[in-house]
């Protein structure tokens, strides 16, 4: 099992930043990739940003490429979104996720999930 526990979010205006910190316990040993999901009202969960845990690759949505970067610190088990140029449309519960393969942007490929930490982008 593995437990997955988000951090960070909060209100800003747009244009500002966020850092979102995941903290993984448990068997990490066997999870490759983690990655950052969100999901607004009404809308389906999406893919934002992922980290191969093993050789450091990182993959973004193209709607945050440029803006957010993911990174990992193995050692602390923990996975980071630093979130820059926030914009109102970043709106939305923000899920850290971890999964057994290389890579995926696919939600349902995903193994495990934490709670969600909402982000708010004021106009």
């Amino acid at each position: 099992q593995v437990q997955l526990v988000e951090s960070g979010g909060g209100l800003v205006q747009a244009g500002g930043s966020l850092r979102l910190s995941c903290a993984a316990s448990g068997r990490t040993i066997s999870m490759d990739t983690m990655g950052w999901f969100r999901q607004a009202p009404g809308k389906e969960r999406e893919f934002v940003a992922a980290v191969n845990r093993r050789i450091g690759a990182t993959f973004y949505a193209d709607a945050v490429k440029g803006r957010f970067t993911i990174s990992r610190d193995n050692a602390k088990n923990t996975v980071d979104l630093q979130m820059n140029s926030l914009k109102p449309e970043d709106t939305a519960i923000y899920y850290c996720a971890a999964v057994r393969v290389a890579y995926s942007n696919n939600p349902n490929a995903y193994d495990y999930w934490g709670l969600g930490t909402q982000v708010t982008v004021s106009s």
